[in-house]
């Protein structure tokens, strides 16, 4: 078995297709279908990953989230037909690690799970000597050497930083409020162009084509997220 999936979903072709989908992966899935049964099964079965709707019939799926982040850390995708930027930004702050607009592949669900699921296995810390590869870019930690394709990569003190914001957090998406939070400070928040530039100068630096990022990906209308 691979691990423990919570979906806490009232629509009942979804749980259907989910236990199906996932149970097939090797994954052990357990269903709720209101709000407060998800607040039951996610303490009592402690599971390795939460899959959530935000509109469950007795209450908002973002107080589940909140609940959730009072004792555990576990990977939460939220998956709903919310579509606004708002709705996701709400979620994510409360504590979402990813977002799926319903109607979704099975495929891109299953890929983010696994993307979660690795996440949490290989924990990352300031003390972790690992090297990081994105492509071609490798990024000795312990070191605190960056090489492309053989040949160092300078980056300024405010590059490093937002780089390792995104890679202590990485596959999650986050706000473009939280990195800049990281990386400038609380009194920039209201100036997201300072991210958005020092975004393209990461990408023009460790991108293979900058136009069509493979690891600094934007996440339109929310933030940004580093994919390993």
């Amino acid at each position: 078995m691979l691990g423990t999936i919570l979906v806490v979903e009232d629509e009942e072709q979804i749980c259907k297709a989910l236990k199906v989908s996932l149970g097939d992966e090797g994954y052990m899935v357990y269903v709720a279908n209101t709000l407060r049964q998800g607040e039951v099964e996610a303490a009592t079965r402690k599971p390795d990953l939460v899959i959530v709707d935000l509109g469950l019939p007795d209450g908002d799926g973002i107080f589940l989230i909140r609940t959730i982040r009072n004792y555990s850390m576990v990977p939460i995708i939220v998956l709903s037909a919310r579509i606004s930027e708002d709705s996701k930004v709400q979620a994510l702050d409360a504590g979402a690690d990813d977002y799926l607009i319903k109607p979704f592949g099975t495929n891109e669900l299953l890929a983010r799970v696994r993307a979660q699921l690795r996440r949490r296995l290989v924990p990352f810390d300031k003390t972790d000597q690992n090297l990081i590869e994105l492509g071609d870019v490798k990024i000795d930690l312990q070191k605190q050497l960056i090489t492309k394709n053989g040949e160092a990569v300078h980056l300024t003190k405010l590059e490093n930083r937002l780089l390792f914001a995104l890679i202590v957090e990485r596959g999650k998406i986050l706000t473009q409020r939280y990195l800049i939070q990281q990386v400038w400070g609380a009194s920039y928040v209201e100036h997201p162009h300072y991210l958005r530039m020092y975004m393209a100068r990461l990408r023009q630096k460790l991108e293979s084509d900058p136009s069509d990022p493979k690891f600094l990906l934007t996440e339109n209308g929310i933030g940004y997220r580093l994919a390993i």
